[in-house]
């Protein structure tokens, strides 16, 4: 065990199912597939894959570089990389831990949903009403809280090599497998194929009465933009932190262009196992297809479980090795937002010439991220009364109405994409590309300077205002705000480049 060193990723296939486990998460199981589908299908599918090669690819590798180039953690990366813009490693701390406090719920609800299938291939499976027992019943809900907070917690207390790469070797080629065992049972579903349509055949979803109207093209973009941000990890401080235990023989183009291709590649996967099986089970119990739930939590504990329900017996062995798959995606990314904390407080100890004891600082972040992931379990989605909007007596939007969206506003909706484009200002303007791409150069032979440039100085700001701009307009209701505050970001970064004399690289 790791307890007074930060230690090293054992092998690099290691660091690459680890890092591949953090992007894949519940987001590529319920959101991929349904933004995927409301927003045109394979166009989406276009828009997702060039904003990962222009966006996604260049943010992942100047993330690995800067944890690799300065040996820490988000928040001594950035004090030691610029003094301009030091405090902005914060928010890479800060959005992890604030994305535990409701991602730790939802994992929690995962082990519920393993140990009800598994009790009913013996005695019947429940149905999605079971999802609003659990939600009305905050002591079951922080009871499997609890239970998944330790399972991260003895992953983490094991370190980099000891216990997240360890997890990874196992739990990632066995998500893979059981992905297709489920796969291939969704697809030979009646009905299933409407699913494919869904997912793949621009506006078939207005078409069949999935949704009402075609979504526009920011639209697509902010949705695509901001499923691509989140589910590759992104912004939050997990590469820079794992990015820090990387040696310098790494190749970290190769390393980021696999971790992009395998994190699609199973949220396609995923969209396969879970949509056409959704579908196919509303249209054969008669549900409209209007009022068939296809995005969100209840599309993952409710639609789902009805899936496995109206299979009888079987779906209750269907339904076990599906919530399976679904907990190791939960545990895989919450590990990595664990370390991101663990991390930073390593790191502040090695600092002031102290040593580190890395079993009792877990035990104090899992302790005070379940206090608060408490009060989001208790909450219900909003079920149980002690929402934000009812405690402060506010109007009810998206950012209030529970208190998981609460804390998923201040994280995925603000910290994360304001977070990316400073790092944009950093590298692109104050920096110059050339002071990462040097790093990113080594262990590898080719040359995508030019590449890199003008993706992290002119294409990531402009996404990342766009992305802001579909949070705000998500939480806040309001598309023409929404739009508003993007382009004046847009303005406000611009005049402080021209502003600050910073010019292009010699």
């Amino acid at each position: 065990m790791e307890n007074n060193e930060r230690g090293s990723w054992g092998s690099n296939i290691g660091f690459l199912l680890a890092a591949i486990g953090s992007a894949v998460g519940l987001g590529n199981i319920w959101g991929f597939p349904y933004k995927m589908g409301k927003s045109g299908g394979f166009v989406f599918l276009l828009v997702y894959l060039a904003l990962a090669v222009f966006v996604g690819f260049a943010i992942m590798c100047s993330e690995l570089a800067l944890g690799r180039k300065t040996g820490s953690g988000p928040i001594l990366a950035y004090k030691n990389y610029t003094k301009r813009f030091a405090s902005v490693g914060w928010l890479a701390v800060a959005a992890p831990f604030l994305i535990m406090t409701f991602y730790s719920v939802l994992g929690g609800y995962c082990i519920y949903y393993v140990i009800t299938n598994f009790i009913g291939i013996f005695k019947g499976v429940p149905d999605s009403s079971s999802f609003g027992a659990i939600l009305t019943n905050p002591w079951i809900s922080i009871g499997v809280l609890l239970l998944f907070m330790v399972i991260c917690f003895l992953i983490n207390r094991g370190g980099i090599s000891g216990g997240i790469e360890k997890f990874n070797k196992v739990g990632m080629p066995a998500l893979f497998v059981m992905l297709v065992i489920i796969i291939i049972r969704a697809l030979t579903l009646p009905n299933a194929v409407e699913g494919l349509k869904f997912m793949f055949i621009p506006g078939y979803a207005i078409k069949a009465g999935f949704i009402s109207e075609s979504p526009s093209v920011l639209s697509v973009l902010a949705t695509a933009g901001g499923q691509m941000f989140f589910s590759l990890s992104l912004a939050m401080g997990a590469m820079i932190t794992y990015g820090s235990y990387l040696s310098k023989e790494e190749n970290l183009p190769q390393n980021s262009l696999v971790i992009v291709v395998f994190d699609t590649l199973v949220a396609l996967m995923a969209g396969l196992a879970v949509i056409p099986a959704a579908v196919a089970n509303g249209i054969n119990n008669g549900i409209p297809v209007g009022e068939i739930k296809l995005g969100g939590p209840n599309l993952l504990f409710a639609t789902l479980q009805d899936v496995f329900h109206n299979m009888g017996a079987i779906g209750g062995l269907f339904g076990t090795i599906f919530y399976i798959l679904v907990l190791i995606a939960a545990v895989s990314s919450a590990i990595s937002l664990i370390e991101v904390i663990v991390t930073m407080i390593i790191d502040g100890n090695t600092l002031k010439g102290k040593s580190s004891d890395r079993s009792m600082i877990t035990v104090i972040v899992c302790a005070i991220i379940t206090a608060i992931a408490c009060l989001v379990a208790a909450d219900g989605l909003g079920s149980n009364g002690i929402a934000p909007a009812q405690l402060f007596g506010v109007e009810v939007a998206g950012w209030n109405d529970c208190w998981l969206d609460f804390f998923d506003c201040w994280s995925e909706g603000l910290a994360m994409p304001i977070g990316a484009m400073i790092m944009a200002l950093i590298i692109g303007w104050e920096k110059g590309s050339e002071s990462i791409y040097e790093e990113i150069r080594i262990g590898y032979e080719g040359d995508i300077h030019r590449f890199y440039r003008i993706c992290i100085k002119y294409i990531v700001p402009i996404v990342m205002c766009f992305i802001s701009a579909g949070s705000i307009a998500d939480y806040f209701g309001s598309q023409a705000v929404g739009y508003a505050i993007a382009i004046g970001l847009l303005v406000v970064y611009w005049a402080m480049c021209r502003a600050s004399g910073w010019v292009d690289e010699k």
